[in-house]
């Protein structure tokens, strides 16, 4: 209940607050590239249940149509306001208003592409108990994971790699999670922006 009264105070100050930095953003994607301002993706949330997650558009248009789930190192797929934005994590702003609606915490296991998530074993399945979140130990210490996916071979060593591990990381953290460690987390996620 704390944690939910903490969610939402804090995104719905940040939405007010960096409104002037959507705007901002929202006219460098229109001015960069046809399409949409925000791109919404199928995600997992808690209990399995699928949700929109929202994020200012990074890629071309219908991107998910023409290419993998994840993006590569190098993706072709994404435009060049788009690698300033994904660099920066700017395009996961909108995220806040997922926040604000119940369907993710500031923090919790970032919220995964359903056909990865029909790959979990059984112990797995367990981070699906809490919502899924905006940031997570796992995704401060895989923050440049796009990077690490190049080559003919990416998507085979995130399912066997990459995947396992970030969960395991994860698990080990819900089991044990307070507000004070959540506030931990965004603070390196915070500091992780800056390197």
């Amino acid at each position: 209940m704390v944690k939910r009264l903490f969610d939402v105070l804090v995104s719905a100050t940040a939405l007010v607050l960096l409104l002037p930095l959507f705007l901002g953003v929202a006219i460098a994607i229109k001015l960069s590239s046809p399409g949409p301002v925000f791109y919404r993706a199928v995600r997992v949330g808690r209990h399995g249940v699928p949700f929109k997650l929202y994020k200012f558009r990074s890629m071309v248009v219908d991107a998910d149509k023409i290419g993998a789930g994840i993006t590569t190192a190098h993706d072709p797929r994404i435009t060049p306001i788009g690698r300033f934005l994904r660099r920066t994590k700017l395009d996961e702003l909108p995220q806040l208003i997922n926040v604000l609606r119940g369907e993710m915490s500031l923090v919790g296991l970032r919220p995964e592409d359903p056909r990865y998530v029909a790959l979990y074993t059984e112990a797995q399945r367990r981070v699906l108990r809490v919502r899924p979140g905006m940031t997570s130990p796992a995704s401060v210490r895989y923050r440049d994971e796009q990077a690490l996916l190049s080559g003919p071979d990416w998507e085979t060593r995130y399912i066997q790699q990459i995947m396992p591990d970030k969960l395991a990381i994860d698990l080990q953290y819900i089991e044990r999670a307070t507000l004070l460690s959540d506030l931990g987390v965004l603070w390196q996620t915070f500091l992780a922006l800056f390197r």
